[in-house]
């Protein structure tokens, strides 16, 4: 935690990362105060000191979530030389959600909020559809620069070819998490790495 942060901003930060992992276990509505105060081991008073409400931590803790995977994805984008390498770190991060070596505990937070608040919390379901829709122009922006390259095809449909590959990907996370067989998961990643080698010109 950032010692430059003031004592409250580095309260908030506590609570933020000690109940993340509890609200992508347990979902919102499965997420009470005393999972939280007991976590943290702060009072309601405290918690509420802090942040108007349980959605307001949860909202949090989805930022914060996806803001380890977002992290993730870069840093090993960066590592990449080629567009299909940089493309394939998408499928490469989320294998990591296939029980070996699962980097935030319960899985997919955007699969997860999706699921969860699709008609019954706007604001978290808004989190998740942001972060789809700033996943598919990452996608789409790779694509183009691939295919400007010449790596790429030039022809290339950018926006269903993005959006095939977060189904993919998704629905493989959540094959793979309904049915405990981490292979369902390994399988669609393996559709995913045939999409993306098509791409090449």
């Amino acid at each position: 935690m950032d010692k430059k942060l003031s004592k409250a901003q580095r309260t908030r930060q506590f609570i933020i990362e000690t109940t993340a992992p509890i609200f992508n276990v347990k979902g919102y509505e499965g997420t009470s105060m005393s999972d939280i105060t007991e976590a943290t081991g702060l009072t309601k008073g405290s918690i509420y000191g802090n942040f108007e409400n349980k959605e307001e931590v949860a909202l949090a803790a989805f930022d914060h979530n996806y803001g380890i995977i977002k992290k993730a994805i870069t840093e090993e984008i960066a590592r990449c030389r080629s567009y299909q390498e940089k493309l394939m770190v998408y499928a490469n991060v989320y294998h990591s959600f296939n029980g070996h070596s699962e980097f935030i505990k319960g899985g997919c937070p955007i699969l997860n909020t999706a699921v969860e608040a699709d008609d019954t919390n706007p604001p978290l379901r808004g989190k998740a559809a942001s972060a789809i829709q700033s996943w598919r122009n990452a996608i789409m922006n790779l694509i183009k620069a691939g295919a400007a390259s010449g790596e790429f095809k030039s022809d290339i449909d950018l926006e269903r070819t993005a959006l095939s590959v977060i189904a993919l990907i998704e629905g493989g996370v959540m094959l793979s998490k309904v049915t405990h067989n981490h292979a369902n998961l390994d399988q669609v990643l393996k559709t995913v790495a045939i999409i993306i080698n098509e791409l090449k010109a």
